[in-house]
């Protein structure tokens, strides 16, 4: 009997492939590939990688697809990887002292480390998701499936990269996942979560309109339990900010406050919003708006990085608010202050 499998689906992912495996290749006891009609030799890539490689007809089902590369599996436990990511660190969760051998009663969230934007402005994203799963769980959702499980979550210290967000791998994957979101949508109009992903999508596409309109609407159906909320309120308050939606952002900024005082990336939202709001008030922005940027900011450094945060951006707790603050004191003239922080954001970047 197989303790560890990874099970993975891929379709024309040449260019990733490769480096998936590898990774994931001295953790496991079975590489398994389930290809879903690629036209650019991923099967063989996979295959001399030392992948055992099936093949499924697509039908538009995230969830059809991942439960028959499921059914490949005979392992206790599966490890559940996408073509564009990678094991980046926390390797020993993957062992028998974590997933021993046998029924497992808990399903293994991990923190998925999104590389997102360009350039200057490139960082990392983490999201906490459910991908070491125990013989038997299978998948629900035409897209951003999820485990149809009551077993608990445990959060695993295993680290996956992931580079699907950058713009040339956006542009390659085309409107798959958005027209795949508006029809579960048809189906399920009061679902949170769709919302949001729909809310993401735009957002990375760079459609602050649509992104606050779907924010919105998930801010409406979720609940304050929500395990995304924390993403939520942070991606809703800087698309209300980029789409003007001044009036809307600054309420959401009131309510969530007292939710989020351990958070860089809240606060890092909420100095670009008064930087925002400043720039349209220039009559209140050195008396209101600006020292409120500055506080948050300033809060962003006294929080630190939180990557155990959903939805926690790389940086937010660190070089991002230090540069801002330099810039904003440069602009007012404060160039003592304004070294000093752009020397602070330099260390920071560079730890």
């Amino acid at each position: 009997m197989t303790r560890l499998a990874l099970v993975m689906i891929a379709r024309d992912e040449r260019r990733a492939i490769a480096r998936a495996l590898a990774s994931a290749r001295p953790h496991v006891e079975r590489l398994i590939v389930l290809d879903t009609g690629s036209t650019d030799g991923t099967p063989q890539i996979a295959a001399e990688a030392g992948a055992e490689v099936a093949h499924f007809t697509w039908c538009d089902d995230f969830a059809a697809a991942r439960n028959a590369a499921l059914d490949l599996s005979d392992a206790d436990w599966n490890l559940v990887l996408d073509a564009d990511e990678w094991i980046d660190g926390g390797e020993a969760a993957l062992g028998p002292q974590v997933l021993a051998p046998g029924a497992g009663d808990f399903l293994g969230s991990v923190q998925v480390a999104s590389e997102i934007g360009e350039g200057a402005e490139r960082s990392t994203s983490r999201a906490w998701i459910a991908r070491v799963l125990p013989r038997g769980v299978r998948y629900a959702g035409r897209i951003h499936e999820q485990p149809a499980s009551t077993l608990p979550l445990r959060r695993l210290p295993l680290v996956i990269a992931h580079d699907g967000y950058l713009p040339d791998n956006l542009e390659r994957k085309g409107a798959r996942n958005e027209t795949l979101l508006m029809a579960e949508l048809e189906a399920s109009p009061e679902d949170a979560y769709l919302w949001f992903q729909l809310g993401k999508e735009h957002q990375v596409r760079e459609r602050p309109p649509q992104a606050a309109v779907c924010f919105s609407e998930a801010l409406r159906l979720a609940g304050p339990e929500a395990p995304f909320r924390h993403a939520l309120v942070v991606r809703a308050l800087t698309a209300l900010k980029t789409a003007e939606r001044f009036d809307e952002a600054l309420a959401l900024l009131d309510a969530e406050f007292p939710n989020w005082q351990a958070s860089p990336d809240f606060f890092f939202a909420m100095g670009d919003l008064y930087l925002a709001w400043a720039g349209r008030n220039p009559d209140k922005a050195l008396q209101e708006f600006l020292p409120l940027a500055e506080f948050a900011w300033k809060k962003c450094l006294e929080i630190g990085e939180r990557p155990d945060l959903d939805g926690a951006v790389a940086g937010r707790g660190g070089h991002m608010p230090a540069h801002n603050l330099a810039v904003m004191y440069g602009t007012l003239g404060l160039a003592d202050l304004a070294r000093d922080y752009e020397a602070l954001a330099a260390r920071l970047r560079a730890a």
